[in-house]
This record gives structure tokens, sequence and C-alpha cells, in this order.
């Protein structure tokens, strides 16, 4: 065992000796006092003052009071360091230096103080000065413990190194890993420009409902659970659509909703089983018009995010200022495949899919269309290599249930998929709105549910009766948050931006 390491027999002990400390407290009066009102943080003293000299600091006096989690200590005898870390950002990643000395505290305090842990949450009031190697300091005139810390922090050189432990106690690798605080800074912006661009558009925020008696809006796997009082099965909201669309019946045109989705699907480093979408419609628009959007949208989370389109995503470019791509799927195969002419051949395609891997009887590759058979060989052998934004177009209408189909191309709809670095961030399409039309496609997706297909829509007769009442032409999209995130922070997996992802639960 290498000396930064320790057992968890080291971490009971440990435990136990700030259990009796804090029964020691306790003993002496209030152990969690609630009357601290810090009136500084350390980015903000750094941003005023760290500019300043020792000699033009000091004699201005500037008293301050702070507060926050001690995260290192260094003991000597008539005098102490420690510092304090708060939750600002900037240079000093929140964390500023105090003095601590018999002559400023007194010696009780300061004895009192020699016995407190890292991790404890301090506060202190004095005086700023610079050391003599430069460093922007409080010449403590009081310190107080704050909230007594029962368990050591992992180890300061290393944080929490094991990624379970990151996901599953989130709390501490935000105390110990600057770079995830502002990680989640970051994805807090981004979701406040996203919801600030789409009100400056003139779209009007919503909330649908998260329990429905029908799960609809995608070709999903729902949870279920059970409603008490009316006695009813119930599923959790695998997408908005449907109910953003009967708003649109209602006369808003242009609404969306920043939500979270569910779907009892399998977790991998681009899938958590609760997410964040946002999805969007707008009345009058087509899928041209959501392409045109969605980019402009992009790239301003980006520039709010990050301050600039020119991005880094696991070491590689990703330029979002250059015009997006646009394929269609059979466009993408030719370009970035030896496919040729074969793109339209549907027993070429039957043989390529056997080649790389799919069963015909799991696939049931001899009853897909042609177009069908394009998008399997699409998934297989193309949407890994679309790194730059791409948005990927004309989805075949069998497995495009709710989309408008194409006026010269029936069997392909007017929608797109919009991939980045090898993976979809969004999804859009010119809404169905033909009453008739959703209905027989309803049915189609119900004998598919019912031939076994267990991600296929159910029949939801009250969004069929609603567009009977009329839907103006609408175009509709969703863009995966959780996704969008990951790019705008380089980070490699989804449980990187989510504060809280699913894990097994404990042992």
């Amino acid at each position: 065992m290498s000396h930064t390491e320790h057992s968890p027999n080291d971490d009971n002990q440990l435990m136990a000796e700030r259990r009796e400390k804090l029964a020691a407290i306790r003993q002496q009066g209030i152990a969690f006092p609630n009357d601290i009102k810090p009136g500084h943080r350390a980015a903000d003293l750094f941003a005023k003052y760290d500019c300043m000299s020792k000699e033009a600091l000091e004699p201005l006096g500037v008293a301050v009071s702070v507060a926050g989690r001690m995260m290192l200590k260094r003991v000597m005898g008539k005098a102490s360091f420690a510092t304090l870390q708060d939750a600002s950002f900037g240079p000093s990643g929140g964390r500023i230096q105090i003095y601590v000395s018999n002559d400023g505290v007194g010696e009780e305090i300061h004895n009192a103080f020699k016995h407190w842990d890292l991790g404890d949450i301090v506060a202190a009031s004095g005086t700023l000065f610079k050391t003599k190697t430069g460093e922007l300091s409080i010449h403590a005139k009081s310190v107080r413990l704050v909230t007594k810390s029962l368990r050591p922090l992992p180890d300061k050189f290393h944080g929490v190194a094991d990624q379970e432990v990151k996901y599953r106690q989130r709390y501490v690798d935000l105390i110990t890993d600057e770079s995830a605080r502002a990680r989640f800074v970051a994805r807090s912006k981004a979701v406040s420009g996203i919801r600030q661009f789409m009100v400056e558009h003139g779209f009007l925020e919503v909330e649908t409902p998260m329990l429905h008696p029908i799960p609809g809006g995608a070709n999903a796997k729902p949870f279920i659970t059970h409603h008490n009082a009316l006695d009813q099965e119930m599923f959790l909201r695998i997408a908005p659509e449907l109910y953003l669309k009967r708003l649109i019946v209602g006369g808003f045109e242009k609404v969306f909703e920043i939500n979270r989705s569910y779907r009892n699907e399998g977790i991998s480093v681009r899938h958590n089983p609760e997410f964040t979408m946002m999805e969007f419609y707008a009345a009058w628009w087509n899928y041209q018009d959501l392409m045109d959007y969605t980019e402009h949208l992009i790239r301003d989370a980006a520039t709010k995010a990050c301050g600039k389109l020119e991005l880094s995503y696991a070491g590689k470019a990703v330029d979002l200022a250059q015009p997006f791509e646009r394929l269609t799927i059979r466009e993408a195969i030719v370009k970035h495949t030896e496919a040729g002419a074969n793109v339209d051949d549907a027993i070429w395609l039957t043989h390529a899919l056997k080649r790389l891997g799919l069963s015909e009887e799991k696939d049931r590759l001899a009853s897909r269309s042609l177009a069908s058979l394009q998008v399997l060989y699409f998934e297989e052998t193309v949407e890994e290599k679309l790194w730059q934004p791409t948005f990927i177009m004309e989805h075949p209408t069998e497995i495009s249930p709710l989309a408008r189909a194409n006026d010269q191309r029936p069997e392909v709809t007017e929608r797109f998929e919009l991939y980045i670095t090898g993976r979809e961030f969004g999804n859009g399409f010119s809404e169905l709105n033909d009453a008739q039309e959703q209905a027989e496609r309803f049915h189609q997706q119900a004998q598919a549910k019912d031939a076994g297909d267990d991600e296929a829509m159910f029949f939801d007769a009250d969004f069929v009766r609603a567009l009977e009442y009329g839907m103006p032409p609408t175009g509709g999209c969703g863009i995966g948050i959780d996704r969008l995130m990951m790019l705008l922070t380089d980070s490699p997996s989804i449980r990187d931006v989510i504060l809280f992802p699913a894990l097994r639960r404990e042992a």
C-alpha cells in the first residue's frame, strides 16, 4: 500500500476520533452554529486584491470574512496556516489561505484550531495581507468551527480516483475536484443559455406530464408504475412530443420544454435511463427550418458555455463554426463507404449486413424495405465516421411513425438526425398532421408491438382526436442535453455530466 492510500480500518479509526472531537464540542455548547454570514468569496478577493503588492495592500487594512471547507493545514507552534475552499470560481480555485496565530485569535482558540480536521467547514475573519512568497492571505482575528466533518476526505493529491465512487458519491467528487465543479457550472450556464435563446426567439416554455397513461413520442421501452388512487397502470415519460403537439393544436405556435425523460433500456457511456432533452415545436416550420434553427441553437450554446466554436473532443477537433453538412442517408452511405451503386441494391445490402454480423432471424432482413436496409447499413458503417456536425435526412416512413412523409418519395420522411463526434445529438421532422394517416401509422405500431416489438408505440386515441381538430403544418425537434454537455465539456461518458447517474444499488 502506498503512502497516499489508507484502508477501511484507517477510516473507521479516523471517524471514531472525529466523533470523539464532536462529542467534546457538544459538551462546550452549540456544535453546529447557524449564525454565520460570510461577507466575501475567495475568487472575488483574488480578482480585486491579488494584483496589489504586499507593500500596497497591508496599509489598507482590508477587513474580510470568509467561510469554506478546510482543504489544507500546516501547524507551526504559535502560528498555523490553512486553506479554505468556498463555492466561488477563479484562478485560485475558490481557495484562500488563512493565517491563524496566538496573537491574532488567542492561544485558546488557536489550540482548538490545531485539532480541527481537513474537511471541517470553518469561518474566518481578519485582514488581507500577502505572505513573503506573495500569496494573498487572511490574517485571522477570529476563526470558528461551523461544521465538523466526520469522514476523512480522500487523498488530497488525487481526489476521488475510482470512477464508480465519483459517480456514487458525487458530493465528494465536487469537494475534491475543481474540474468537476466547473463542468457542472458550465452545464448550468449552457442550459440557462438555451432557455434564454428559446425565449428570445418567441418560444413559450411549458410543462407537460411525466406520468403518462399511454407512453408515446418515441420508440422506446418505458418504465411502468401504478397509480393507486386512479387504480391504473401509468408510464414514466419517454418523450413529451405528443403533449407538446396537442398545444400546437390548441393554438400556441411555438412551445418548448426542457424535460426529464425515462427509458427502460441499456446503460452505456451514451445512455442513462433518465436523461434531459429539449423538445421544441413551431407552427409553419418544416424540417429545413428546423435544421437552420438547430444549427444556430448549438452554436449559441457552445458560445455561452465555452466562449468559442472550435472545440476539442477526445483529442480531435470539432468545428461548429462551419456550416453543418446535410446528407440523405443514401448520400452518406455513398460518401463514407465503398457501397457505390450497390446502395440501391437490396440483395447486396442484405448480404453486406450479414457479413457485418446482423442475423436474418433477429433483424428480419428479408422482409425489410430498401430504405430500411439502407438505415441499418448506415448505422453499422457510417454513424461513427460523422465527427463534424452533420444532418442526416430522409429516414424511412416505416420507422418514423410521427413524421410527415416526403411528397415526392412517400417511402421516406421529412426527417433528420444531427450527428456530432459519431453519435446522435438531435432528431427532428416535419410533423405528421393528417389524423387519418396518423391513426394508420399507430395501427401499424400496435401490430408490431403485438408481434413482440416492446419499443413499438401504443395507439393513442386522444392524440388522434386532437389532430382531428386540425394542427397547422409544424416542425418539431428534440435535442439531447446530456450529450450536448458531453461535447461542450469534453467528457467521455454521459455519467460525467449527470450529477447523480443511475447506478446499481450498493451491496
